[in-house]
C-alpha cells in the first residue's frame, strides 16, 4: 500500500484539514500518478458540505487532477513512467453496458464510479480524490496530457473542460454557427473559448455589464445582457445553439426565445429544478432543451488534444492547500477568476 498526505473534511460542518490514507498499489492495468495541480470544482464544495445529500465522511475532495506517471502496471499501454497525465470526474464504470459500449462512461447504466465520495466497485473501499500527493487509476480512465500547456492551468479542463467540450461537440458547433453561453464563471469561461476555437460566432450572454467585458478578452464577439429587455428583442431568433451555464435554479424561457427554427439549448450548470417550461416556447420553433454530463473517456482524450492544438487553457488563480477553506468561501461569493489550483507541492508542509 501507498501513504498518502491529502486534506479531507471529517464531516458537513467542518473545514478541510491534514489528513492521512494508503492508496492501492499498482495492479497490471493501473496507472500511479503523482498529483502535481489539482482544481477546485464547485461541486467539491457541495459534496464535502453534504449540500446534495449522500456524502460520506472522511471526504478527500478533487477531481480536476493533473501530474505526472510514477508507475505502470505491465498491461498498460497508452502511458509511460514520466508522462503527463490527468484524471477527472470519474475512475470506473461497469464497462459493459451499452453507453460503456459506446464510450460514454459517464452515462453507465450502473453509474460511474466517481473519483471521490464513492465506492471501488470491487473492494468497495472509499475513493479519495485529487486534493492529495498521488493517485492510481486503472488506465482506461487516465488521460494523456501535452507536453504544450501550462500544466496548472489544464486541471479544471478535466472537469470545466469537459463539461463545456461535449455539447459543443455533440451539437456540432462550428463555423457559420452563432453560439451563446449564459453565464460566465469556470463553465462559462471555458464554453466561450472552446466555441470560438471551433470557428463559432459566439455571444457571452450575462446579467453583468462588468462580466461582459471580460469575456470579450477571452474571445467572445459579442455580449448580451439579458436584463436589457430591448436587446433580448433584438437578439430573439438569432442562435443556433445556448450553452446554459447558470449553476442554480432560474427561468429558463426567457433564453429560448434566443434560439432559431430547430435551435437547442443545453443545461451543464443547474443540477436543481428548473423553473417551469411554457409549452409553446418549444412548440413554435421545434425546439430543444436538453442536458449534458462531462464526457466519455476518449472524449476527454479528443478534447484534451484539441486544447493542446490550440493553446486552450482555464483562467486560474493559485493556492496552497493551506487556503482551500477560505476559498471555499470565496466560491460561494463567485470571487474567483475562474478556477482556483491548488499546488500539491504544499502539502509537504502540511
Amino acid at each position: 500500500m501507498i501513504k498518502v498526505k491529502a486534506y479531507a473534511t471529517p464531516a458537513a460542518d467542518a473545514p478541510l484539514a491534514p489528513f492521512s490514507f494508503e492508496r492501492r498499489d499498482p495492479g497490471p492495468h493501473d496507472v500511479q500518478i503523482e498529483i502535481l495541480y489539482c482544481g477546485v470544482c464547485h461541486s467539491d464544495l457541495h459534496q464535502a458540505r453534504n449540500d446534495w445529500g449522500g456524502s460520506a465522511y472522511p471526504m478527500v475532495p478533487g477531481h480536476e487532477i493533473v501530474g505526472r506517471v510514477l508507475k505502470v502496471g505491465e498491461h498498460v499501454t497508452k502511458l509511460k513512467a514520466g508522462d503527463l497525465a490527468g484524471v477527472g470526474c470519474m475512475v470506473d464504470s461497469c464497462r459493459r453496458c451499452e453507453p460503456c459500449d459506446a464510450g460514454l462512461e459517464q452515462y453507465c447504466c450502473e453509474g460511474f464510479t466517481g473519483t471521490y465520495n464513492s465506492r471501488e466497485r470491487g473492494t468497495k473501499a472509499p475513493t479519495y480524490g485529487g486534493y492529495s500527493e498521488q493517485i492510481v487509476v486503472e488506465q482506461r480512465f487516465v488521460v494523456k496530457v501535452p507536453e504544450n500547456l501550462d500544466l496548472k492551468a489544464v486541471a479544471p479542463l478535466l472537469c470545466a473542460g469537459i463539461t463545456t467540450y461535449s455539447p459543443l461537440r455533440h451539437w456540432k458547433v462550428g463555423k457559420g454557427q452563432k453560439v451563446g453561453v449564459i453565464g460566465l464563471g469556470g463553465l462559462g469561461h471555458m464554453g466561450v473559448k472552446l466555441a470560438k476555437a471551433m470557428g463559432a460566432h459566439v455571444t457571452m450572454i450575462t446579467t453583468s455589464p462588468e462580466k461582459g467585458k471580460d469575456a470579450l478578452r477571452l474571445g467572445a464577439d459579442e455580449v448580451l445582457v439579458s436584463r436589457d429587455k430591448d436587446a433580448m428583442k433584438k437578439a430573439a431568433g438569432k442562435f443556433h445553439f445556448l450553452l446554459n451555464t447558470i449553476p442554480v435554479s432560474h427561468d429558463i424561457n426567457p433564453y429560448l426565445g434566443l434560439l432559431k427554427l430547430d435551435g437547442a439549448m443545453a443545461l451543464v450548470g443547474a443540477l436543481t429544478p428548473i423553473d417551469p417550461v411554457v409549452g409553446g416556447n418549444l412548440i413554435f420553433g421545434r425546439k430543444t432543451v436538453a442536458g449534458s454530463l462531462i464526457g466519455g473517456m476518449a472524449e476527454t482524450q479528443e478534447m484534451l488534444d484539441f486544447c493542446g492544438e490550440h493553446g486552450i487553457v482555464s483562467d486560474i488563480e493559485m493556492i496552497s492547500i493551506g487556503e482551500i477553506n477560505t476559498a471555499y468561501e470565496r466560491m460561494l461569493k463567485n470571487d474567483v477568476h475562474y478556477r482556483f489550483v491548488i499546488d500539491i507541492a504544499s502539502l509537504k508542509a502540511a
